[in-house]
């Protein structure tokens, strides 16, 4: 297995619950969430037991079906139907794919309270309504999302552990590397972004150091997807797959704004909301939201009809923007190579997108019109593309409002940073920028390499 950092917060559970609670991982197929239950059951207890609720036999269903009322028959009952003799307050029990059999999940509560053992639950679609309108959510569950790798859990997983450690070390001391180590690293972060953070995706290109293999992986991951929406979309499933399959086209616009109207003349917001629900909880996406008035809080002033809608992993980007065919199948090392053409902005901000969304960031972004310079001009447009809270300095480390600005290419200008920077002067604590040269610090405003976005 990988190592993820998801391993770190289920180890801090453990400690921590000491089986007063379950704990629920979440997220989209292919993630990884079997891989990191099982070897987390295999290092940390003594015996474990293991139920695939996509391919539990009868006999166990009817387990969960007829004997809930007595935990302790239910629970022998269980072991026997598995062989297994476990060992109390040192076994855990897991429950793959929980969302197939809800009534599993609702039971949740009464063996927790029994405290026998410790229970791990995983989940894909898990909490879009159908699939849990009929059970009591249990109070006793704790949730740990599992996004695709980040950037520093890719270089784990490709064997560069030191550069991980090298730019962390440059992050938190705000000291650029050398010319050399940057480069390799800005190859490395462009590598990622084509190969995406889909486990099997990286696991095929560690094997094979070849685009081709992990392209094939991500298109039938893709597929995948797209039959998802098609089974368990309902009736969302026609909107969801517009929405998701123009999500390139509408990214490699000037103006990244989702516009309805592109997928059905005369629509809204409104006609695609719950299809736009639907495909965030299944974390096929992330929503960044139009934050109105950009101050700590960022909620409070949500616009959530005016949005930019990002692909939850980067790589899934690329397959699904050049899904033209098998003669485009080395298209990620054209890519890599600037032997295309194409609007390379679109995926460094859906990877940024994703970064900050493994850091566990809300998405939000701001855009507003400067009044025109000259009489009878017309106004300006200036947007900051995310807006994250960070304790300031000089500010007893008390939040404030850090306004991110993401560069793609090594020529830009700052015009929207600096005029928000004089709009909300009061508000605004550390300034970032996100480009593809070297690190460097300006007052307040720091100007970091692409790779450091997930030390942020």
């Amino acid at each position: 297995m990988f190592k993820r950092k998801a391993y770190e917060r289920l180890q801090e559970w453990k400690e921590r619950s000491q089986g007063r609670t379950a704990v629920l991982i979440e997220g989209a197929r292919r993630v990884g969430k079997t891989t990191l239950v099982k070897c987390f059951a295999q290092n940390e207890y003594k015996d474990y037991l293991y139920i695939d609720f996509s391919a539990a036999s009868k006999a166990t269903l009817d387990i969960f079906l007829n004997h809930r009322e007595d935990v302790d028959l239910f629970l022998r009952m269980l072991q026997l139907q598995y062989g297994k003799a476990l060992v109390p307050r040192e076994s855990l029990v897991i429950f793959d794919e929980v969302q197939r059999f809800p009534i599993a999940r609702e039971y949740i509560k009464h063996l927790v309270e029994d405290g026998r053992f410790d229970y791990i639950e995983t989940g894909s679609l898990v909490s879009i309504k159908k699939n849990v309108e009929s059970i009591v959510i249990p109070s006793e569950e704790e949730r740990i999302p599992l996004e695709p790798l980040d950037f520093e859990e890719y270089l784990w997983a490709t064997g560069k552990n030191l550069y991980a450690e090298e730019i962390r070390k440059a992050c938190e001391s705000r000291t650029a590397l050398p010319d050399g180590a940057h480069a390799t690293c800005m190859r490395l972060f462009d590598e990622y972004m084509l190969v995406g953070g889909m486990p099997q995706s990286v696991d095929s290109f560690v094997a094979e150091n070849d685009f081709r293999g992990c392209d094939r992986v991500k298109r039938q991951i893709i597929a995948l997807y797209r039959e998802d929406i098609a089974k368990f979309g309902g009736s969302d499933a026609r909107r969801a797959r517009a929405v998701y399959d123009d999500i390139p086209g509408q990214l490699s616009a000037a103006n990244k704004r989702f516009k309805f109207d592109s997928l059905e003349k005369g629509s809204r917001f409104e006609t695609y909301e719950s299809a736009l629900i639907w495909l965030e909880d299944a974390r096929l996406i992330n929503r960044c939201y139009l934050c109105s008035d950009p101050s700590v809080g960022y909620r409070l002033h949500e616009d959530a009809s005016s949005l930019k809608c990002y692909m939850a992993d980067t790589g899934l980007l690329v397959s699904l923007a050049f899904d033209d065919g098998p003669d485009l199948m080395d298209v990620h090392r054209d890519i890599q190579f600037g032997r295309v053409s194409i609007n390379k902005g679109m995926l460094i901000e859906n990877i940024v997108a994703q970064q900050l969304k493994s850091l566990g960031h809300s998405l939000f972004y701001y855009s507003w019109q400067e009044p025109s310079k000259t009489e009878g001009s017309r106004p300006r447009t200036r947007e900051i593309d995310f807006l994250v809270s960070r304790g300031f300095e000089d500010a007893a480390r008390k939040p404030r409002v850090t306004p991110v600005e993401v560069k793609s290419s090594k020529s830009y200008s700052t015009i929207s940073l600096d005029d928000f920077g004089r709009r909300f002067e009061r508000r605004v604590g550390e300034e970032i920028v996100l480009h593809p040269k070297q690190l460097r610090a300006e007052g307040h405003r720091i100007y970091l390499p692409l790779y450091m976005t997930i030390f942020i």
